[in-house]
């Protein structure tokens, strides 16, 4: 099965993180890397290995970056990891037994989260459809992330994925921010009927901030991490604090451009 897989990688100033999710795909013969241009160390860990092919792609969506790595791809199988996403090896031992003719399409991997290296106990990440068969598979933006659909049946594996993200924390702040800029779209110009119940409190600014804190502390058991989990709430209630200035930001302007209508037209009825 592992000869029928391609991992696809999606990188952007990853130096930090890229070699320790390399090291755990040295069994595959070919990496698929998109990179939007990096700036960093990127290219330099990446010609560490012979396996990687590399395509620089101007970034516009992720979910266009990864529509076009699945075009760069010739295995039946594709692999689709973030540059901070580490293979466990009880996973890459449970994908080595998938059986190769079988009617299912694609899996869907759990995921651990780390904090300066070190697991938690419990994650917001939900599991996500990791492996698929390339022809069967296509991305679409979501707010400020994407996901794929896959045609067909899926089955959950039962180990992990780390995600162990060690950029800076300035790094994640921007990102953060750039990210709540795409969800307040999204919040904004999706109907209320049509958000799930988490996006309707987080419309609302102020609960979310605060649920998510006692969510990753107490629901999520953070609090027995120790400091490494209080890290990891504050976090979690930082960027929900991010959305709520943004959408009361984005409130505030769509009020203002109202008002301007309104005495608009009220000039041109006064004429």
């Amino acid at each position: 099965m592992l000869d029928q897989i391609t991992p696809l990688i999606l990188t952007y100033n990853e130096a930090p993180n890229l070699d320790r999710t390399l090291q755990k795909l040295t069994w595959a013969k070919q990496i698929v890397v998109i990179d939007s241009f990096s700036t960093d160390a990127t290219l330099e860990i990446l010609k560490a290995y012979p396996q990687v092919q590399l395509f620089q792609h101007q970034f516009v969506s992720f979910a266009s970056q990864c529509n076009y790595g699945l075009s760069k791809i010739a295995t039946e199988w594709v692999l689709s990891l973030d540059a901070d996403y580490v293979l466990s090896e009880e996973l890459i031992a449970e994908i080595k037994t998938l059986p190769e003719n079988s009617q299912i399409n694609g899996y869907f991997a759990p995921f651990k989260y780390c904090v300066f290296g070190k697991p938690l106990r419990g994650t917001l990440l939900p599991s996500r459809q990791v492996l698929y068969r390339r022809e069967k598979a296509t991305y679409q933006d979501d707010g400020h992330a994407h996901r794929v659909t896959v045609e067909g049946g899926s089955q959950q594996l039962s180990a992990w994925i780390y995600h162990d993200d060690r950029k800076p924390l300035s790094r994640w702040l921007w990102a953060q921010d750039r990210y709540m800029v795409i969800e307040v779209k999204k919040l904004l110009e999706t109907p209320n009927e049509e958000l799930s119940w988490g996006d309707r409190i987080r419309r609302q600014k102020i609960l979310a901030p605060f649920a998510i804190l006692f969510y990753c502390l107490i629901l999520k058991a953070g609090i027995l991490d120790g400091w490494i989990g209080w890290y990891y709430a504050f976090q979690r209630m930082l960027a929900e604090l991010l959305l709520a200035i943004r959408l009361i930001e984005a409130e505030q302007k769509q009020e203002k451009a109202k008002n301007v209508r309104i005495d608009r037209s009220l000039v041109e009825y006064r004429k």
